[in-house]
């Protein structure tokens, strides 16, 4: 067992848009290294799970692509940030800091005034 954790239901399409602000245009596996580096390669990301996320996320307007050759000099899809992508990307922002605060309160619960 590798001891990594597998990437949290919804939180995939929130990782591949901030790496995305954060780096620029990249291709897949560099997507997916960056991600898995970000956690301190905590999660594992299944390459089965990314590129249809990827699809997904180009069918939605939130990326686009364009063929070009990566550091090895080999033929790799470059996805970047689009216009719509920037603003998905800080409404999903806003959602997940709401449903963390949200769990937060039940696992640190203040005492209540009485």
């Amino acid at each position: 067992m590798s001891g990594k954790a597998d990437v949290w239901q919804g939180t995939l399409a929130l990782m591949v848009l901030k790496t995305l602000q954060t780096m620029g245009p990249l291709h897949g596996y560099g997507i997916a290294r960056r991600i898995e580096q970000t956690s301190g390669d905590v999660l594992s990301l299944n390459y089965g799970t990314l590129y249809p996320a990827l699809l997904k996320l180009e069918q939605e307007g939130y990326i686009a692509s364009e063929w070009g050759i990566s550091d090895n000099n080999r033929k790799a899809k470059y996805y970047r940030l689009t216009r719509a992508g920037h603003k998905q990307l800080a409404r999903e922002a806003r959602q997940w800091e709401q449903a963390t605060g949200i769990i937060e309160r039940f696992l640190c619960p203040r005492e209540e005034p009485q």
